[in-house]
């Protein structure tokens, strides 16, 4: 049986410091290197196998659930996070969960939360003048945090008194959380044979304990109450399975921060992206402003006129491309399973990375151009089915995709009729591979009002 090719690994280590140091590079530059099937070692014990042939990824994440799993319990992160959500379990409890879930996802419902998108993004634009410099990263956080917590928990960070715990219990669990996941430091400490606790931990077990107090006094004062809010948790909380059962609160916590956590800081980095690049191409920009200044004159946007803004949709597309929120995903065979000549062993790991697969020229003309004229009815049907999948695929797919979609071109709607985005160093702007990809740094900006509204 034939052997992967892969970069040497060095001793106890592999290739964890080539990985630890620029992942998005070490990803480049294996793949083109030695193709689909590189063998890499990333973890202490076991191979990484990277694939990047459509077919093949279209293989692992349908099959999810049967040939394939997550794998994502045994991550001791994971489970302190996001415990046992639907990011994290596996089998007929996630069968469980998802059907319960699902029906707060529906399309109906999530257009009915359009409304806040728009009310919340104008709200933050109320703050914004002529000339003035912001982290941009920070501001589109902020603003996908009141829209998630809004619909999530029927919450107003403006006005509620929870707001400032809520507000640094998810800031510290996101930002240390990050750090510790893709941490070289910790994977390195993890390969010691002594334990010792690594720098950070500390802080994170203790912003989730707080998030979870926080949850929790909602879900109690919730269930007392007996009132649909119009929101996610009372969807949640009125889901029953075929026996009658609801969510345990030990479930709804689970579900909620899972939801939480994955749900502002994707699309966030989405819009943060979208306005970066905007701003390197003003003749993309310039079209953007003219479809929507078409379309809503001096108006706020509305889930309705999403079919009429078909190049924003298009603008969406191609920064989820180039800029993908997971980089990088994985699975595990249950079994020995052959990737065409090669067998990987059970138990292995079977790496996807969106960020490579979506800059492949083989599926994109001039890859690293921005280019959202590409997505065409036409461009689409001709590309192969997984050559594109922004939010995984399979039955894993993320159930949040449609209202990401939504938000991000809603609110970049509302922002690009009102400003126009300049970057002040665009040079030294770079993807930093976090927990999802975000501007490394932040994104500085200065804001520059539209001068024909009237």
């Amino acid at each position: 049986m034939p052997t992967l090719a892969g970069p040497p690994p060095l001793p106890v280590l592999g290739n964890l410091l080539d990985f630890g140091r620029d992942p998005l590079g070490f990803l480049d530059r294996v793949t083109q290197q030695y193709g689909c099937g590189v063998k890499i070692r990333i973890e202490s014990a076991r191979d990484t196998y990277i694939v990047t042939d459509p077919a093949q990824v279209e293989e692992v994440l349908v099959n999810t659930g049967r040939t394939f799993q997550k794998g994502y319990q045994r991550h001791p992160l994971m489970r302190l996070v996001l415990g046992n959500g639907l990011v994290t379990s596996e089998g007929e409890f996630w069968l469980r969960q998802r059907r319960l879930a699902q029906p707060a996802f529906h399309r109906a419902r999530i257009a009915s939360y359009g409304e806040t998108m728009v009310r919340f993004a104008d709200r933050q634009l109320q703050g914004w003048q002529d000339g003035q410099d912001l982290n941009l990263s920070e501001a589109m956080m902020h603003l996908t945090m009141e829209i998630i917590t809004q619909t999530v928990f029927d919450v107003d960070l403006h006005g509620d008194p929870r707001a400032q715990n809520v507000s640094r219990a998810v800031n510290t669990v996101l930002d240390e959380y990050s750090h510790q996941m893709t941490s070289a430091v910790r994977a390195l400490m993890e390969r010691l044979p002594i334990h010792l606790p690594v720098p950070g931990e500390g802080r994170l077990r203790k912003a989730v304990q707080e998030l979870d107090t926080l949850i929790l006094a909602l879900v109690a004062e919730r269930r007392a109450e007996g009132r649909d809010h119009g929101d996610l948790l009372s969807m949640f909380l009125d889901a029953r399975d075929e026996d009658g059962s609801g969510m345990t609160d030990a479930q709804l916590r689970d579900e909620l921060v899972t939801l939480f956590l994955a749900g502002h800081e994707t699309t966030a980095n989405a819009l943060t992206w979208s306005f970066f690049l905007l701003s390197q191409h003003p003749e993309v920009e310039a079209k953007l402003h003219a479809e929507v200044r078409g379309v809503l004159g001096n108006r706020l946007p509305t889930v309705q006129d999403l079919p009429r803004l078909p190049y924003t949709g298009q603008i969406v597309k191609e920064v989820l491309r180039l800029y993908p929120p997971v980089w990088w995903l994985s699975r595990e065979p249950q079994a020995d399973w052959r990737c065409d000549d090669v067998l990987v062993p059970a138990g292995a790991e079977v790496g996807i990375s969106p960020w490579v697969m979506h800059r492949d020229a083989g599926f994109y003309p001039e890859p690293l151009a921005f280019q959202p004229e590409r997505w065409t009815p036409e461009f689409e049907a001709q590309l192969p089915r997984y050559a594109y999948f922004p939010f995984g695929g399979g039955p894993r797919l993320c159930i949040g995709n449609n209202f990401a979609l939504m938000e991000a071109a809603l609110v970049m709607a509302t922002i690009a009729q009102r400003f126009h985005v300049e970057v002040s160093e665009p040079q030294q702007v770079m993807a930093d591979p976090s927990l999802t990809l975000r501007p490394k740094g932040g994104l500085r900006v200065r804001l520059h009002e539209r001068k024909e509204r009237s």
